[in-house]
């Protein structure tokens, strides 16, 4: 009797199935981070105060509450602090300025010391208990005494963090040779892997200057066709194949993935059909050629 009523206990004390949760970002496009709600209701579009590890911070409400599985959240989970009253939108305000003023005072420092690195950009935390500082540098930089310095001048606590230059490019913000703001800044809300594979597989230029983003590595937007065009080259014959047409037999010198279309050889002639009015008859893949044999390697986003 005593043995059944313990496996009772335990079956009642289990974790239950699915966790009330609030996404907010901070950043225009940023990353979206989750929430208890702690008793609040969010609406998409509120500013709220939540706790976070670096302490109060002033964020936007990307996702109202919602159920999601226990063992997908990502322990501990903190709490949203309140839905933030004018006061609190105010303070945010203010905040900014002192992050501008900041940012001057910094570089001012940075010069004094003489040390090689680029100032992009400081946050503050909402209740102004954590000052941070982003930069980039091309090695590693021994910033210890400048630490000291924005200590005793601020008189918070500082957090001087190296980022790569696509950080840098997602800070900044700018136009791509779209026309479009830098999906970095706008709604990528992590890096994708990108690799110079992708540009051959969409038959692209593989200029650098025409495949490279303004931060001087290949465009995240290469990786968005890029699982439609092996699906679609699945079903496209490769240039050199043997196929046979209405036409005869002949070899296909040039494909169109997207479309479908396929220039092919027949009898000294050239002519276009679509991909299903061919039969495959020997499937030759072609070999793009490559000046640099190690260009199949992916870019490190990191850097």
């Amino acid at each position: 009797m005593s043995e059944e009523l313990n496996i009772n206990t335990e079956a009642v004390s289990e974790e239950p199935l699915f966790t009330e949760v609030v996404g907010v970002c901070f950043k225009d496009g940023g990353k979206i981070y989750y929430f208890a709600p702690n008793g609040t209701q969010a609406k998409i579009g509120e500013f709220a105060i939540v706790e976070t590890s670096r302490g109060l911070e002033f964020g936007k409400v990307a996702s109202q509450n919602k159920q999601v599985k226990t063992e997908d959240v990502v322990q501990p989970l903190r709490k949203v602090v309140r839905i933030a009253t004018k006061e609190d939108i105010a303070v945010n305000e203010e905040n900014k300025k002192k992050e501008a003023e900041a940012l001057k005072i910094c570089q001012v420092k940075i010069n004094e010391h003489g040390l090689e690195m680029k100032l992009i950009e400081s946050e503050y935390t909402f209740d102004c208990s954590k000052l941070t500082f982003y930069f980039t540098a091309d090695g590693r930089i021994d910033f210890r005494d400048l630490v000291k310095d924005l200590a005793s001048t601020f008189r918070t606590r500082i957090e001087l963090r190296q980022i790569g230059i696509r950080d840098e490019a997602k800070f900044m913000g700018g136009l791509g040779i779209c026309g479009r703001p830098f999906c970095c800044s706008s709604f990528l809300p992590d890096f994708v892997q990108v690799s110079i594979k992708m540009a051959k597989e969409q038959n692209l230029s593989l200029n650098s200057a025409k495949i490279s983003g303004a931060c001087g590595r290949l465009m995240c937007c290469l990786r968005y066709e890029y699982d439609t065009y092996l699906q679609e080259a699945k079903l496209t014959p490769p240039i050199n194949s043997t196929v046979k047409t209405e036409d005869g037999i002949g070899t296909v010198i040039e494909a169109n993935t997207l479309r479908g279309l396929l220039k092919v050889s027949v009898n000294d002639t050239v002519k276009t059909y679509h991909r299903d009015n061919v039969k495959v008859i020997s499937n030759t893949k072609s070999k793009k050629p490559s000046s640099n044999p190690d260009s199949d390697s992916s870019e490190d986003e990191s850097k």
